[in-house]
């Protein structure tokens, strides 16, 4: 889906890929130079060791962290990023409040245009929300988990 339908060079698979970082290195023989994440962990450990001096690293979100009852103990982000004088910075989309109507319609047109892609994965039925839920934390939708309470489309 990834690679056919929405015309990405390659994806990784983080949940099933024994080796990441020969993952990011045959997925990005010439390195990288920006990277956009929001599960951190092993997926941005390993991509932090092929970045190009340079590099631009958007962090949005930490997922495979939130739950954790202690910090992992991993490789650390500074030495690649002193080495390759890359920039990572945090992005909160709070911070941007004042562009949302700028966003909106900029989205909305894309949309309309084909230049963006979407997925739903809809569940019927408030009683499946749970479900819905358990199954969203292990990864079992495709797209954006939805769920309709009502009878209207």
């Amino acid at each position: 889906y990834i690679r056919d339908e929405l015309n990405f060079d390659a994806a990784i698979n983080y949940k099933s890929t024994p080796d990441l970082s020969q993952a990011v290195a045959e997925a990005c023989p010439q390195g990288v130079d920006v990277y956009f994440d929001n599960v951190g962990g092993e997926i941005l450990d390993a991509t932090l060791r092929h970045i190009n001096q340079r590099a631009r690293i958007v962090i949005c979100g930490m997922i495979a962290e939130y739950n954790l009852e202690k910090p992992p103990v991993g490789p650390r982000a500074g030495r690649y990023l002193l080495v390759n004088r890359a920039r990572m910075e945090g992005f909160i989309v709070f911070d941007y409040r004042q562009r949302y109507a700028e966003g909106l319609n900029a989205l909305a047109e894309w949309l309309r245009g084909g230049q963006i892609k979407y997925r739903e994965d809809i569940v019927e039925g408030l009683e499946n929300a749970p479900r819905a839920f358990l199954g969203l934390l292990n990864g079992k939708n495709f797209g954006k988990l939805l769920v309709r309470v009502s009878g209207t489309d």
